[in-house]
């Protein structure tokens, strides 16, 4: 079935971050900057909660967006941190702009990604893995 008004685009990101976010308010801060950013608008949260069990530690932050939504998982027991984003939406958006911008935010070494549209199917628009070398 296919919506001539809406898009179905999803973006997943695997990356590696030497600073990840840790703490509930920054990651709730940058949620709605980021959102911000990419032009959507928020409908409920950020809701942001720090788990600090052994084996299982880390952040996670989560947005209902008019769009969709968008969640960002974040375990910082391993070096680098592992960090796993999530952006589905029915608008328009670019998935370089937003690994640009989790590159430079938090310190990246390492970024997967695929794009899917989801409209009719899963179908895979791009991907890749860009590496990046910190200081």
């Amino acid at each position: 079935m296919k919506n001539s008004l809406l898009v179905h685009k999803h973006l997943i990101i695997r990356a590696e971050a030497v600073k990840p976010p840790m703490d509930e308010e920054v990651l709730s801060s940058w949620l709605r900057d980021f959102i911000d950013s990419i032009n959507m608008k928020v409908l409920m949260g950020p809701y942001v909660k720090y788990h600090n069990v052994p084996g299982n530690r880390g952040i996670t932050g989560a947005a209902i967006i008019e769009t969709s939504h968008i969640v960002m998982h974040v375990w910082d027991e391993p070096h680098p941190a592992l960090m796993q984003f999530d952006v589905y939406s029915c608008g328009e958006f670019d998935p370089e702009t937003i690994c640009k911008k989790i590159k430079e935010d938090y310190e990246i070494t390492k970024i997967e990604y695929k794009f899917l549209n989801r409209e009719t199917g899963l179908v895979d628009i791009s991907g890749g893995l860009l590496k990046y070398n910190h200081k």
